[in-house]
């Protein structure tokens, strides 16, 4: 792990309706369900003003920590201004200190493993405004993907 500092990020794409929890795994349900619209609409083809074809997953507006309700968002970068398609939405990753993660191997797997791992440390750096994974042309091999996790700190 290592703490870097981000810019601003301007995101567009599918946000889910309502607030998921970690509770009983239904973040699994509600994210997964969430990728399957985004891939399935081809959201990220609809993007306009896209900087790079990255998507990124965002976990924001955290009533707490990752044991309290959370939203979550799928988008790609663009640039600031961009407009928003209709029936898509808009969502700023704020500049900041961020704890970059490397998780590699069979995806999904392998980011829920993450995840989990993160959550049982407890890191009391954590500053639950918005962390994100991104998705790049190393998650491309599904058996032997490479995510980018970053954690807001304080």
């Amino acid at each position: 792990m290592n703490q870097i500092e981000l810019r601003k990020i301007q995101l567009i794409g599918l946000s889910l309706k309502g607030k998921t929890t970690n509770e009983n795994d239904q973040s699994s349900i509600d994210c997964g369900h969430l990728w399957q619209e985004f891939m399935s609409k081809g959201i990220a083809a609809q993007v306009r003003g896209k900087i790079t074809d990255e998507v990124l997953a965002a976990y924001h507006d955290y009533e707490g920590d990752h044991t309290q309700p959370y939203s979550f968002f799928i988008g790609c970068k663009v640039n600031p201004g961009s407009e928003v398609p209709e029936g898509l939405e808009s969502l700023t990753i704020p500049s900041g200190s961020y704890e970059k993660i490397v998780t590699r191997g069979k995806f999904p797997d392998c980011i829920a493993n993450t995840w989990r791992e993160i959550w049982k440390s407890d890191t009391p750096s954590r500053a639950y405004q918005v962390d994100f994974e991104v998705y790049d042309e190393r998650a491309a091999d599904w058996n032997n993907s490479e995510v980018d996790i970053f954690l807001s700190v304080k």
